[in-house]
């Protein structure tokens, strides 16, 4: 009767479970076993083994074939590395004693380096749980120490850098200053120029006072010329009587005219 190692399922559907058991192959996958060695979690981040070594090794020994999923299995907990050793020492390659310090080397290392990626998942689950929570990571500041010649280097460059600074601040209030200047030039052109306004106010009554005095001067001629209005509309009579008395003068010779042809 061949014996194999291999895995039976377990678990419910898309969440598998399986258990690492010696049973003849005749027999179903889940169905009867010799013995169980272990059990095998692939749904945890790193997977979760859980192995006898020392009933496994026998079993190996004692002819027990594994499949390759047990076989990988059995690899990384070091149970195939221990039959590779136990082989040598039949074939007097090394002591028992030498067998076993170099497995129990190999065990004591793997473990830690498992253990190692058990806590940095954890960690990082922890990390995840706290992002998802809200919580704010600590800010990790990184002192990086400088030489002294750095140092020396460093102190000198900021101050070679803040003369431009000190002559910017210098050269802002002629800046502030010319940019006043107008602004006072401008507020002295303005009272000039008020008082240039106000000149011509001034000048104005002067103006209309020369434009009055031709008024008077009308107003005085006027009088003048209705003064000297009647002596014309005498002598325009005196022109008009003249007239009449001439056409009176004229009718009567016309009408002597003819008496004297008869």
């Amino acid at each position: 009767m061949s014996v194999k190692i291999r895995l039976q399922r377990r678990g419910r559907r898309k969440k598998p479970f399986y258990h690492i058991v010696v049973a003849d192959a005749r027999a179903p996958r889940d169905g009867r076993f010799i013995e169980k060695l272990g059990t095998y979690n692939p749904m945890t981040s790193p997977a979760t083994i859980e192995l006898d070594r020392d009933r496994t090794f026998d079993w190996l020994m004692k002819g027990a074939q594994p499949t390759d999923t047990a076989r990988a299995i059995l690899k990384f907990q070091g149970v195939m590395y221990r039959k590779h050793l136990q082989r040598g020492v039949e074939k007097g390659a090394l002591s028992q004693e030498q067998a076993d310090e170099k497995y129990l080397a190999w065990v004591s290392d793997k473990d830690s380096t498992i253990r190692a990626r058990h806590e940095a998942t954890a960690e990082a689950r922890v990390e995840w749980y706290k992002q998802l929570s809200g919580t704010v990571k600590p800010i990790v500041v990184k002192v990086v120490e400088v030489p002294e010649e750095e140092a020396v280097a460093t102190d000198e460059a900021p101050a070679v850098e803040e003369t431009p600074a000190v002559e910017a601040t210098e050269e802002t209030p002629a800046v502030e200053a010319t940019e006043e200047a107008p602004v006072a030039e401008a507020t002295e052109e303005a009272p000039a120029a008020e008082a240039t306004e106000e000149a011509p106010a001034e000048e104005a009554p002067a103006a209309e006072v020369t434009e009055e005095a031709p008024a008077a001067e009308v107003a005085e001629e006027t009088p003048a010329a209705e003064e000297e209005s009647p002596a014309e509309e005498a002598a325009t009579t005196e022109k008009e009587e003249t007239a009449t008395e001439e056409k009176a003068e004229e009718a009567t010779t016309e009408e002597d005219t003819p008496e004297e042809k008869d």
